[in-house]
């Protein structure tokens, strides 16, 4: 079945050209070069997986939701580098690899192969896209999609198969899990067309599932949710006004669709199984959360990135919606109430704190930002680094502007043994908009807006977006 198709024209998407462009080679290099000096004491691997089409696409494309899942890995010790890149191959991949072409258009274009092209088990089937994260938990190795079933690679990013954990969760888990560092617990939610329209789930540090696919009382109709965050407490997430309506997107219109009237919930889940807490505002749109953390008062803090809608689909944000920039909501879970702030209205995303203060209070809080500097930037792209001390009121801000080059998420990357969020590095792929060749930027985690230490060449270029994961070898 076709629902439809449209004029589409891969080289007018410029989420498909320049620093975003897909690349097709999967690649293995040794020995990469490095300038400045690569610290002896990072050992481990930073792996980022992200968007990357095998074959031009079809119907439509719509970034950063569209695309193969492509995992590129830069593994460190004793001050050297090596590089590999594979594609996360899903069935799907494979059918259109070995057809040779694109199958599945993308989501916008609801184009969808019949048996005749993929055979009975594919046919009608919607592609699994694993093109967002990637986490190692319980052993494994995961790619991960926006809502979906991930895909366990192998520690050289050869891919296994579906992970469905036992069949404990077979229709999957969000992109954005997230991990107690103090218990190994994992935290999940899934959001889904069909009724229950959102589940969450607890997974214990050996992997094995300690509580099963719970619904979420309360959505009563499919909504989006990117990002999740943890408390010691609570499973906290941000349900915007974004819906999903597959009846619109088959007769030719946008699957998301903004409706910014309904406002804005936050649903705090016990972890232990106790009844939902919500709270209510105006309409505010978050792709990534920051962090979260339980007061001693028993009211819940989370840190974000605010947006006044998702910026796809049809219907933009009103002029008077929410401003942009990195926020912070208190919410009390008695009261039902919520009060929310900026801290910054810098243009920033991607924030990472040190994963091991998850679930609990964090000081420090890494960005990529726009300078300013550059105006022709695309949705997504960023030309610094910006690093927030939130340890009290006033907000202390520093910024590395990265010239010439456009950079990606930055993760920390802790040394062994330490606990001080400044003993480590921010690892962050960045590519130069001058000649398109990609680098991996090492930062000291005490002054990072003093630039790199080490820029370790990639030998091929790095499409920008999306999330990755520094995986330490004594781990």
């Amino acid at each position: 079945m076709v629902a439809h198709s449209t004029e589409f024209d891969p080289t007018r998407v410029a989420h498909l050209n320049g620093t975003f462009a897909p690349v097709s080679e999967e690649v293995d290099e040794a020995e990469l070069q490095i300038e400045g000096e690569l610290p002896a004491d990072l050992d481990g691997v930073y792996l980022r997986n992200g968007p990357n089409p095998r074959f031009t696409p079809i119907g439509s494309y719509l970034f950063p939701i569209d695309g193969d899942g492509m995992v590129h890995g830069v593994w460190m010790s004793q001050g050297r580098a090596r590089y590999r890149n594979r594609f996360v191959r899903t069935p799907a991949l494979r059918a259109e690899e070995a057809a040779g072409r694109a199958l599945w258009g993308g989501i916008e274009s609801m184009i969808i192969p019949g048996a005749e092209e993929v055979g009975p088990a594919l046919a009608q089937t919607f592609k699994e896209l694993p093109d967002i994260n990637v986490v190692r938990h319980g052993g494994h190795l995961l790619a991960l999609a926006e809502s979906g079933c991930p895909y366990r690679m192998s520690p050289e990013l050869e891919t296994l198969g579906r992970e469905t954990f036992g069949d404990g969760l077979p229709a999957g888990i969000t992109a954005h899990p997230k991990v107690d560092p103090r218990t190994g617990q994992m935290a999940v939610f899934c959001y889904a067309l069909e009724e229950p329209f959102l589940t969450w789930s607890l997974l214990g540090a050996d992997g094995s599932l300690d509580r099963g696919p719970t619904a979420v009382e309360g959505p009563e109709e499919p909504v989006m949710i990117h990002d999740m965050a943890l408390t010691g407490r609570y499973l906290v997430l941000v349900l915007a006004p974004a819906f999903l309506d597959l009846a619109a997107a088959l007769q030719g219109g946008s699957f998301l669709d903004w409706r910014p009237e309904r406002g804005t919930r936050i649903a705090l889940i016990p972890r232990d199984g106790g009844p939902v807490r919500w709270a209510r505002d105006t309409a505010f749109w978050v792709w990534h959360t920051v962090n979260a953390y339980d007061t001693p008062a028993g009211h819940v803090v989370l840190d974000y990135v605010q947006w006044p809608g998702p910026g796809l689909g049809p219907r933009p944000a009103a002029p008077g919606g929410a401003p942009h920039g990195l926020a912070r909501a208190v919410l009390d879970p008695d009261a039902g109430s919520l009060r929310r702030r900026l801290l910054d209205d810098a243009r920033v995303e991607f924030p990472r704190v040190d994963d091991r203060v998850l679930a609990g209070p964090h000081h420090r809080i890494a960005t990529a930002a726009g300078s300013g500097r550059t105006p022709d930037l695309l949705p997504g792209e960023y030309d610094a680094l910006r690093w927030y001390e939130v340890s009290s009121d006033d907000v202390v801000a520093e910024t590395w502007n990265a010239g010439p080059l456009s950079v990606g998420e930055p993760v920390f990357a802790p040394v062994p043994g330490t606990t001080d969020a400044g003993d480590g590095y921010w690892l962050a792929f960045a590519t130069d908009r001058t000649d398109l060749t990609s680098w991996l930027l090492v930062l000291p985690g005490q002054n990072p807006a003093d630039g790199p230490v080490a820029r370790v060449r990639i030998p091929v270029r790095v499409p920008l977006g999306l999330h990755g994961a520094w995986l330490p070898t004594q781990n």
